[in-house]
């Protein structure tokens, strides 16, 4: 088998409104500790780090996360090129954005690992081995995917048919749009068909190259793109107008079904796309009686059932085969068996313009969090929490005064000409107007309530003049 340096390409951009509440627009599943102590981005980094020959990943994501997906990389010690896609157009502008870069980058043979950062394998060693088992096809110039060796009937995912058996790379027959349960079924039997799962191995010159042919406008949108971006903090930013005029379409319409060089590589690694609460309680694991729990939970004779608590106890009495989900702003309950409407609950969230479809109680900013813990029509009062070394926007409000009391550490305040240390216990008033920050230059993370009082209170009622993260001049 040649060998080669793989270079992960992370895909971090979607919003997992399936498993609302735990995941929403500001902050999706990916970027939280869904299944293990790290976020499901953190478990994809390391679980592409262990591989033989590895470069430092790619990672594209949402412009809105990108604080965030660098924290959690950092947090492991991984460097990334991190690109910020300009506008959400599905996994095909997206895998091209990354190919393009690799191409300037890396040069036209970088082998590209696509791998969305949402996904569960439990046995990575597997994994790997799939993985090595399609370099000798990709580096050919074929564009490999991974078909999951499915081990029961299942409606939820698409299929791959192939053209024969083996553990390397064979043809691909056809892919298969989500079945029926009986044809679902068959397909099991048959030994010929693989969950699809989203998973791709190629050359970035043979991918771009295929796009070309099949969807010439994603192509070069996204070379156009990457060619203008700039580079931004610690992010590279494609030209936002060029991408604009990308179509918006998955890799596998756009490329792998129309393709004639596309193979298969079985994997058989305790994978799952974690795409609903079932599916999360079955990569948590269960207990005897079939349940799974997580925070502070107290049941009594229930089963077959998921129970989560984020912020406060949750008792359950007799469920079976429900789903219960508690946030500090929202409860679901749901039977298992129609936990794939969360999403139309989502939707409505939405057209009645309900913060609850985008963000949870808490914010997290590049320089710590916030979390909303009473609000009215004229006051709001927030707890703030600063990391080390961080330092807030120097900023002023036109609508509303801010009243800070420090109940933990010691934060350093900046209000017009004026710099001061407050300690625990002490407190300052900023009236409206006053040019004002708060700095954290200790090595622990300082608590603020903030009382605000104004006729607006809204987040959007921040005027930036100096920004450690390069938001001066925005005002969210």
């Amino acid at each position: 088998m040649n060998t080669i340096a793989v270079t992960p390409v992370i895909l971090s951009g979607g919003s997992g409104s399936r498993l609302w509440p735990s995941s929403r627009a500001s902050y999706p599943k990916q970027l939280r500790a869904m299944v293990t102590n790290n976020t499901m981005l953190q478990d994809t980094a390391l679980r592409a780090s262990t591989l033989n020959d590895v470069t430092s990943p790619i990672v594209v994501c949402n412009d809105s996360h990108r604080f965030k997906v660098a924290e959690q990389l950092q947090a492991l010690g991984l460097k990334a090129d991190i690109i910020l896609e300009p506008e959400g157009k599905n996994t095909a502008p997206a895998v091209a954005l990354a190919a393009a870069h690799a191409l300037q980058s890396k040069g036209e043979n970088a082998l590209l690992l696509i791998m969305p950062a949402d996904h569960v394998i439990a046995d990575e060693s597997a994994f790997a081995d799939s993985v090595h088992a399609g370099i000798d096809a990709a580096l050919a110039g074929d564009l490999v995917t991974f078909g999951i060796v499915p081990d029961r009937p299942h409606t939820g995912y698409g299929y791959i048919k192939a053209a024969a058996s083996g553990s390397d790379a064979v043809a691909v027959e056809a892919f298969v749009e989500k079945p029926d349960l009986e044809t679902a079924t068959q397909y099991v039997g048959s030994g010929q068909y693989f969950w699809n799962s989203g998973m791709f191995l190629f050359r970035a010159d043979a991918f771009i190259e295929e796009l070309k042919r099949w969807q010439p406008a994603i192509a070069d949108a996204a070379c156009s793109s990457i060619d203008q971006s700039v580079v931004d903090l610690d992010f590279i930013r494609p030209e936002a107008e060029s991408f604009s005029q990308s179509p918006s379409d998955s890799i596998d319409y756009a490329v792998m079904e129309k393709t004639d060089n596309a193979k298969v590589v079985p994997m058989n690694a305790g994978w799952s796309d974690v795409g609903s609460w079932p599916s999360l309680q079955e990569a948590r694991g269960v207990d005897e009686n079939g349940n799974a729990l997580g925070g502070d939970v107290l049941q009594a004779d229930c089963k077959n059932s998921l129970l989560l608590a984020e912020s406060r106890l949750v008792a359950a009495v007799g469920l079976r085969d429900h789903v219960v989900v508690e946030t500090k702003d929202a409860v679901l309950v749901a039977p298992k068996a129609q936990a794939e409407d969360v999403k139309k609950l989502v939707d409505q969230l939405r057209e009645e313009k309900r913060p609850e479809a985008l963000e949870h109680r808490q914010v997290f900013r590049p320089w710590g969090s916030y979390d909303s813990v009473d609000a009215a029509e004229t006051h709001q009062v927030k707890r703030l929490i600063v990391k080390p070394g961080a330092i807030l926007s120097l900023q002023r409000h036109r609508h509303r005064a801010e009243h800070w009391v420090v109940v933990k550490g010691t934060a350093r305040i900046t209000r017009d000409d004026e710099v001061f240390d407050l300690k625990t216990n002490e407190s300052t008033y900023i009236p409206i107007g006053a040019i004002h920050r708060i700095a954290n230059v200790t090595e622990e993370p300082v608590h603020i309530v903030e009382v605000q009082c104004g006729d607006y209170l809204g987040e959007d009622d921040i005027e930036r003049f100096e920004d450690n993260y390069g938001r001066e001049g925005t005002n969210t």
